[in-house]
């Protein structure tokens, strides 16, 4: 097939695209290095499958271009991780919400099948465990921008849901801290690339509040597994599913893990949230995937453990960058 992949220069995406090129598709991607990076795809710049296009998913001439001539399309492309959110929100709502609604629109013309990229933030602050697909969402105020993300994401999936109920196949997949080869901490604000290259410099981990919050990591490879199911199951239309790992971690247990398989000699200090963020932010402390559902229906299960994904992260850091 020839498939569009916007965003398909970030983190998960450009494992994405490496996927997809070995199974033998055309793949196009259009990104405007905001924060994916060009070294993620060098390796396929001279691959006649693959045609890299640098600009943004708002220039509606060039996307109609594209997925005119495409089969399916991954929807990627988003302004993530929380430092940018609460930076500029004013530019994460508008690219995410605007570039959603674009792909939607040219979609539905050309009646082309669209995978939408949406994120556990859609659950909010709601501490419910596991999270279910149909469960509620939990949203802090409009005037804490931390929550302009989730409100993004949440009328993306919405703008979806209303095009599949035109009859457009449409499938949305939320992704759980994905983790693996490729982060960039000062694109993603990652906590898994902040404590690795905290460890291997051999500076203190820094742990926000008291670091019993939980979270659920995803290595990458099991992140695109599940993406992939999403897009060539019929049964997946119209349907949201969590794309994750059901292990749950607390934030400190991940820096000792870090720690011990660096070799770190590092310390870890505790940071307040108001430090980095302002008074007025916000955080979940548990945020855990109900997997039932993408068992049930995409037989997807994440298959990469903590440790294993952690070891793989670590050494491209050390040398696969």
């Amino acid at each position: 097939m020839k498939i569009l992949i916007t965003g398909g220069a970030g983190y998960i995406g450009s494992h994405l695209v490496d996927a997809l090129i070995a199974q033998g598709h055309e793949l196009y991607v259009v990104d405007n290095l905001a924060t994916g990076k060009i070294d993620n795809i060098q390796h396929l710049l001279e691959n006649e499958h693959f045609h890299f296009v640098n600009d943004s998913i708002l220039n509606e001439t060039l996307m109609e271009r594209i997925i005119e001539q495409v089969d399916l399309i991954y929807h990627l492309a988003a302004v993530v991780g929380v430092k940018h959110v609460i930076d500029n929100p004013l530019r994460g709502i508008l690219t995410n919400v605007r570039g959603t609604e674009i792909v939607l629109e040219l979609a539905y013309k050309y009646w082309r099948k669209v995978v939408i990229a949406s994120s556990s933030e859609v659950y909010g602050k709601s501490e419910k465990a596991p999270l279910a697909e149909e469960d509620d969402s939990i949203l802090g105020p409009t005037a804490v921008g931390r929550w302009s993300y989730a409100l993004a994401k949440a009328i993306d999936e919405h703008l979806a849901f209303i095009y599949h109920d035109k009859g457009l196949p449409i499938s949305i997949v939320r992704y759980f801290n994905s983790y693996g080869p490729r982060l960039d901490p000062r694109g993603y604000g990652s906590v898994v690339a902040k404590f690795i290259n905290q460890a291997l410099a051999g500076k203190p981990l820094t742990v926000f509040s008291d670091g019993q919050q939980t979270r659920c990591f995803t290595y990458v490879d099991d992140t695109v597994k599940g993406s992939i199911l999403a897009a060539n199951l019929k049964g997946a239309e119209g349907q949201s599913f969590n794309i994750g790992n059901s292990r749950e971690t607390t934030i400190l247990e991940l820096a000792q893990l870090v720690k011990k398989l660096v070799g770190s000699p590092s310390g870890i200090v505790h940071v307040p949230y108001e430090r980095a963020y302002g008074a007025d932010f916000e955080e979940t402390r548990r945020r855990v995937p109900d997997v039932r559902k993408a068992e049930r229906v995409l037989g997807f299960r994440a298959e990469v453990p903590l440790e294993e994904g952690l070891r793989k992260t670590i050494d491209w850091f050390q040398c696969g960058r």
